[in-house]
């Protein structure tokens, strides 16, 4: 990307004003519902483990030994509210990814996170979907799981084939044969042939909920009780855009602190630094975490698919290039 010297503004005032009238609308869609406005620190002494995910890391004078991260999500201070006081709760603010820049991509973005208390996967969804008919307007919604994703346009279960099956089901996919040839990591196949393949498939002028993701995707998601092969995640498409990240959120302290390990030995597998496990929210888990779902939504993305605009570049203030 070429930064700029030009002092204007990247989005127009039409799409200033469209942005606030948005915001405004999300806050009333919560008000509504008496689910509590938080704001928590951008800056925390622990990034995130996900080998997926990188913080931007920055210094304060008075701290000289001591790094702090730019936060890719609220999530681990919004559990740690979740925790000490049980209620519903929500958060629109700015979070930061040391990633991509592109139609879709920006290091610094706004990102809607909300956890519902006492809430299923399927009564996040629910409400997941009401928002955004409200915000788009009337839409088919399909929900399938990524094991029928895959069987319908790869012919492949997800959760039995083996890295060589994926490999040679991918190599008939022009998109990614290079890339899966030379790839061994079963879960960095599946996500290429989810984010390279599957997804531009999606009907665009629906909106797709994905549920059941494998469970050596789970995150911060729980385990389903009746198949372990499978997460209690899911993920929202609109407009031919990933929107939406959720979970039936993980409450056990011992089974966090093994992911955050596991984490680690990918990270050292492949070569990356290691991250400290932020504990703070593991003793979170720990004092007894209410049984809740929870998702990230992009505002950003949102925004764009309301005002039919290409590229995020156009919704934002001020985008990389020039901020």
């Amino acid at each position: 990307m070429q930064l700029s010297d030009n002092w204007r503004p990247s989005a127009s005032l039409e799409l200033l004003q469209q942005r606030a009238a948005l915001l405004r609308q999300l806050r009333e869609f919560f008000w509504q519902r008496q689910v509590l406005e938080v704001d928590t620190p951008l800056l925390s002494r622990y990034g995130v483990t996900d080998v997926h995910l990188s913080n931007l890391q920055t210094e304060i004078a008075v701290l000289p030994n001591q790094p702090f991260y730019l936060q890719t999500s609220p999530e681990y201070a919004m559990k740690r509210l979740l925790a000490a006081y049980g209620c519903s709760i929500y958060q629109l603010g700015k979070v930061f990814r040391d990633d991509e820049v592109g139609p879709r991509h920006n290091p610094e973005f706004t990102m809607l996170e909300w956890y519902r208390v006492g809430f299923t996967m399927a009564e996040l969804i629910a409400e997941v979907v009401e928002l955004l008919l409200l915000v788009l307007g009337e839409r088919m919604v399909v929900q399938q799981t990524y094991q029928e994703l895959f069987q319908r346009y790869l012919a492949v279960d997800p959760l039995a084939a083996s890295v060589s099956q994926l490999q040679r089901t991918l190599s008939d996919c022009p998109e990614v044969a290079d890339l899966a040839e030379r790839e061994d990591d079963r879960d960095t196949l599946l996500q290429l042939a989810m984010a390279c393949v599957i997804e531009p498939r999606l009907n665009v002028d629906a909106i797709t909920i994905v549920t059941h993701f494998p469970s050596s995707q789970a995150a911060l998601a729980e385990i389903a009780a009746d198949d372990s092969r499978v997460a209690l995640r899911f993920e929202v498409y609109a407009g031919g855009i990933e929107l939406a990240n959720g979970y039936q959120e993980l409450t056990q302290a011992a089974e966090q602190t093994q992911r955050f390990a596991s984490d680690n030995q990918l990270r050292l597998q492949l070569g990356r630094p290691q991250a400290a496990a932020d504990t703070r929210l593991l003793q979170a888990l720990a004092a007894g975490f209410p049984n809740c779902a929870g998702v990230a939504l992009g505002f950003d993305r949102l925004l764009m698919i309301q005002s039919k605009k290409a590229n995020i570049q156009s919704v934002l203030p001020f985008d990389l290039s020039c901020a």
